[in-house]
């Protein structure tokens, strides 16, 4: 199918939400992929099978100085607020030139993370196991929960804590397994979801400074929709 541009409002059907926590874990791609050697749950990312870490453990790791951080976000969330001493490496592949990660060792611990609350982390992690890092983990809850908890972070307005926009979708069947993406393309932020075997996917939006009358794109592999998160937030995207 070509890709199209549709209009929110002739795009958009009633159906209903769920939580993004509540999506986590049944039913998803950690169920049916191995442990990793510690005992965590692993999705599946370029090949590769990525460790999701317990947000307790990587604390520990944090506080012994054992492992380097890498924010997987967009550059708008990083300055607003990032685990502190992480740098900015977005995913799926970092940065073209002078990627931060490229400083650091094969054999050194690397821990991604992102906001909802690890599908562009995993990403990455993915990538860079496949770059040959072999210590690479995800925080399995996402940098959100790390905020709550008052873990040490830094950036230009640490108190602020975003609205969680969630975004159902309905792509043709031939796309499971590829990626959904949302972007807000005045401030470049973005989020990916995998699309599921029947074709639908669950976007979770964690924007700084968005609004429901906020502008953003919705896109898979077959059509390219746009609206407002009010909008696009309403009911199931189907791209007809």
């Amino acid at each position: 199918m070509n890709r199209r541009e549709f209009l929110a409002a002739s795009a958009v059907s009633v159906a209903g939400l769920s939580g993004c926590l509540g999506r986590i874990g049944s039913g998803s791609d950690a169920d049916s992929n191995p442990k990793s050697e510690e005992g965590f749950d692993t999705v599946e990312r370029y090949g590769a099978h990525v460790p999701l870490a317990p947000i307790s453990v990587v604390h520990e790791w944090y506080e012994k100085g054992s492992a380097e951080f890498a924010d997987a976000r967009g550059k708008t969330q990083y300055d607003t607020s990032h685990i502190e001493g992480a740098v900015l490496s977005p995913a799926p592949d970092g940065f073209e030139k002078d990627d931060p990660i490229s400083r650091w060792g094969k054999k050194d611990r690397i821990v991604c993370y992102c906001g909802c609350p690890h599908h562009l982390s995993s990403m990455r992690a993915g990538k860079l196991m496949n770059d040959g890092y072999e210590n690479v983990y995800v925080i399995d809850e996402g940098f959100w929960v790390w905020h709550d908890k008052g873990y040490p972070i830094e950036g230009e307005d640490t108190s602020y804590s975003p609205k969680s926009y969630e975004i159902d979708g309905v792509a043709d069947s031939a796309s499971a397994g590829k990626t959904a993406w949302a972007r807000h393309p005045r401030s470049g932020q973005r989020e990916a979801a995998g699309i599921r075997g029947d074709g639908s996917y669950s976007l979770d939006l964690k924007f700084y400074d968005v609004t429901p009358q906020s502008t953003i794109t919705v896109q898979t592999p077959e059509y390219t929709v746009k609206g407002t998160i009010g909008d696009l937030s309403s009911g199931t995207v189907t791209g007809t």
